[in-house]
């Protein structure tokens, strides 16, 4: 097998494993320091790290060779992918989990193409509708309890932490499409670069608008907060990121959506083995059918 012929692929792989990763490091963060904490600190701790990585790959510490037009849309991308996105993603992290969130966020390719379909007017096939229709049954087969005897539908999980994840997914969706727009041929890991800087800029102005400066204070000084947000700030917007962008750029959009999808269904095991949580079958068949559902999108 050629390798140099399937980078992309490979790098979508690669995406998902470290997503995994990222998921389950900011959850623990989350839950002992609070996500607007998580989120701020992690995207400090990204943008040094991208700052050195583009010092020895490209001889810049910051992305002064964009232009206006990755300037502009990347930082939009920046400010609805990282602030309004994550904000909600890893607020749900603390309340329904990484794991639940995770599969919520399937949702990303089907509200991306609803996103195609309203503002660009991009065609949606029958299959693509399908393909929808599977995701949205999949998170509902996980989440869902059957109806009672009053004929509720009841949910497994927080009512609010499926909304927040909800929010995360819409918010990624818009991002991803923005950085698609805005990203072109320019620089992969640059362009995480730019939205990471509008990301933290969005943050620190919450941050004193709220005064909740206290908070960061706080997170600095718990010795697992720091550490789970470190290896996910690692996995996350330093590599992870910067590869997904880098993956989109080497293959086809659909494929790398695909492979980048897998992550409900790799985070099982270390759930169940590392958090002791308890997975029923119920919810491992809804994460499959919602992955399936992602796969209809782009094949």
């Amino acid at each position: 097998m050629d390798v140099s012929s399937q980078i992309g692929e490979f790098a979508a792989l690669l995406v998902a494993i470290f997503w995994t990763i990222t998921a389950l490091s900011f959850e623990s963060a989350s839950k002992r320091v609070g996500s607007l904490s998580v989120n701020m600190i992690r995207l400090f701790f990204a943008f040094i790290l991208l700052a050195i990585f583009s010092y020895f790959y490209r001889g810049m510490i910051l992305p002064l060779d964009a232009d206006l037009h990755a300037w502009l849309w990347l930082s939009l991308s920046g400010l609805i992918g990282f602030v309004f996105g994550d904000y909600f993603l890893f607020s749900s992290f603390a309340i329904i989990g990484s794991r639940i969130s995770m599969l919520i966020m399937t949702l990303v390719p089907p509200i991306t193409a609803l996103i195609g379909w309203f503002l660009l007017g991009e065609t949606m096939s029958a299959k693509h509708i399908f393909g929808m229709t599977l995701t949205v049954s999949g998170i509902a087969i996980a989440i869902l309890n059957r109806p009672s005897l009053n004929n509720k539908m009841k949910f497994n999980y927080s009512v609010k932490g499926v909304v927040f994840a909800i929010f995360g997914a819409v918010g990624q969706a818009v991002g991803l499409v923005l950085s698609k727009y805005g990203m072109k041929s320019y620089d992969a890991f640059a362009a995480t670069h730019i939205r990471i800087i509008t990301g933290m800029i969005g943050f620190a102005i919450i941050i004193v608008l709220l005064r909740k400066t206290s908070l960061i204070r706080s997170a600095l000084k718990s010795r697992k907060g720091m550490t789970g947000i470190s290896i996910g700030s690692f996995f996350g917007p330093f590599l992870g990121v910067s590869l997904s962008l880098y993956a989109v750029q080497h293959t086809g959009t659909g494929i790398a959506s695909t492979i980048m999808a897998i992550v409900p269904i790799l985070i099982i095991p270390p759930a169940i083995i590392l958090f002791k949580q308890k997975v029923s079958i119920k919810e491992v068949v809804g994460a499959i059918i919602s992955v399936i559902g992602v796969a209809l999108f782009f094949v």
